[in-house]
């Protein structure tokens, strides 16, 4: 049985095969996917912030959607952000799960604000499930650059004394 992760690059590399993208070959009717792809991806987005607002930063961040909207240079965005008290005294950027599709893109891909790209290939509510443990690696390697970038300082689960693990 396949991955969902290695479904979903199959999904990518058949549409650049065929040159569509699901059934969806006009632009217009691309970004008709892409916007019902956002709605299926929100609790699945939600839930990966959830998460890591739940592990690492003790239930003390705050999950923010920004829904679809359109870039200056006319692609379409979409971000799930995970704002805390930390991240905002510092100045950085919060963990995030962004779907985009660029102006000249194919089709629409997935990143965090410091994690490259990932094919967002999603018709369906399975499609969407089968990305949540796509989006917890997105969600972790951002909180993974964001202290490289700051400090583990940034961390809740790390600086409170309460939840200190030995190690």
């Amino acid at each position: 049985m396949r991955t969902p992760i290695n479904e979903a690059l199959l999904r990518h590399f058949t549409d650049l095969r065929d040159g569509d993208h699901g059934q969806a070959v006009t632009r217009e009717d691309k970004e008709r996917v892409f916007t019902r792809a956002v709605e299926l991806l929100d609790p699945v987005a939600r839930r990966a912030l959830d998460e890591a607002n739940a592990d690492l930063l003790l239930g003390t961040g705050e999950v923010v959607a920004s829904g679809v909207t359109r870039s200056r240079e006319g692609g379409l965005n979409a971000m799930w952000s995970l704002t805390w008290p930390q991240q905002r005294d510092a100045g950085v950027q919060p963990i995030a799960v962004v779907a985009h599709f660029g102006c000249d893109f194919h089709h629409p891909h997935l990143r965090g604000n410091t994690v490259g790209d990932w094919p967002l290939n999603v018709f369906d509510e399975s499609d969407a499930a089968g990305q949540l443990d796509t989006l917890r690696v997105i969600a972790a390697a951002d909180a993974h650059n964001l202290v490289f970038q700051e400090s583990y300082r940034l961390m809740p689960a790390i600086t409170t004394q309460a939840h200190h693990t030995p190690g």
